[in-house]
């Protein structure tokens, strides 16, 4: 029997459609459908300026708008051989953390909401709220920031931002051990996910899987320690990268959880360095016409969700010639192919669900 699941489907996160070929309860073969929310950014990239396309990247994981914007504007500066003021390097790396904290705050909610658990869900949005409160302060926006530039940031913090932001952080790692507790320690969740969807370190390697998913498998990479960029460099000692050996449902969550831990503590560690910083400028004055040199270049970040990577190609125009996003969405939904024969349909949706991705992210 052949069944599609989607594209209109709780289930399916928005219009993605999985075509299943099913022996009774059983899945025989499992294939991702995609594009039916193409927004053609790529193309839309070649017809806007460098001040412009920041809108346009920001937007294909809507719940990593800011991290979404870090890329872009890191591969127009590397472009230009821009050097980016300290005060912007340090807050865009807590805003950046911040918003990490905000992506995965939504997944541990809403995944325990797929197998049947309805209280997470109402806690992940109480946390989220306090700290959607902070970055909406200081950039104006509740989930697309808008608040890179090239060359920096859009504006100074506000007065007494920074107190109210550590507020904010040591007030959700109070409350985080509810997933601790209410969601690792239910035996429901835990029969649910234990030892489904098992995904291979081999597999992440052939499929191009990334972030918590692939380190949940073992493959231990993350760009923040391997390849440090922003302030990274200078926080080695806070920076944790959680992994697990098992690769299943449970170790995915489990992951996610512990990097939301740790990206906590990265923004501590950001604030108290921020306190130290000397007054200065949070961005370069930039020419009225901004054009990049002709060449090309890659710039790549470790999104809330796994690698997000922007190749930007000049002719030396106010515009991209081409500039080709690497989501973290679009590899690790390839591996459903590999996940899901052999198991039940009844499972499909907790597999499904501990693969945290965003449409829009696949259909960029």
């Amino acid at each position: 029997m052949v069944l599609n699941i989607g594209p209109q489907h709780p289930s399916t996160h928005g219009v993605l459609r999985l075509k299943l070929v099913l022996d009774g309860e059983r899945i025989q073969h499992a294939e991702p459908v995609i594009g039916y929310m193409h927004r053609g950014a790529e193309k839309l990239f070649e017809a806007r300026d460098y001040r412009q396309i920041v809108m346009l990247a920001n937007r294909h994981d809507w719940l990593s708008a800011f991290s979404n914007e870090l890329g872009v504007v890191m591969a127009v500066e590397r472009m230009l051989g821009m050097e980016v003021p300290e005060r912007a390097v340090w807050t865009r790396t807590l805003l950046a953390e911040l918003n990490r904290v905000l992506n995965h705050l939504m997944f541990l909610g809403s995944y325990p909401l797929e197998l049947g658990g309805i209280t997470p869900v109402f806690y992940a949005f109480r946390e989220r709220e306090e700290l959607q409160a902070v970055m909406e302060e200081v950039s104006g926006g509740r989930i697309h920031y808008m608040f890179n530039r090239v060359g920096g940031l859009k504006e100074d913090l506000p007065a007494g931002w920074l107190g109210r932001a550590r507020e904010a952080v040591a007030d959700v790692r109070s409350r985080m051990e509810v997933y601790d507790s209410l969601v690792l320690g239910n035996e429901i969740f835990r029969g649910r996910t234990r030892d489904v969807g098992v995904l291979s370190p081999e597999a992440v390697h052939a499929y191009g899987v990334s972030g918590p998913i692939a380190r949940a498998s073992g493959v231990d990479f993350d760009l923040r320690r391997d390849e440090p960029y922003l302030a990274y460099g200078e926080l080695q000692d806070t920076l944790k990268v959680a992994t697990r050996t098992e690769g299943d449902c449970l170790a995915r969550f489990e992951v996610l959880l512990d990097q939301t831990h740790n990206a906590l503590d990265l923004a501590d560690a950001c604030l108290d360095r921020m306190a130290d910083l000397a007054p200065g400028p949070i961005n370069q004055r930039l020419p009225k016409v901004l054009k990049a040199p002709e060449g090309h270049t890659y710039a790549w970040t470790e999104n809330p969700l796994g690698i997000n990577g922007y190749y930007l190609v000049s002719k030396g125009e106010k515009t991209p010639y081409r500039l080709k996003l690497r989501s973290a969405s679009f590899n690790n939904i390839q591996a459903l192919t590999e996940l899901l024969p052999g198991t039940l349909v009844a499972d499909m949706v907790a597999i499904l669900g501990s693969l945290f991705f965003v449409v829009g992210d696949i259909d960029k």
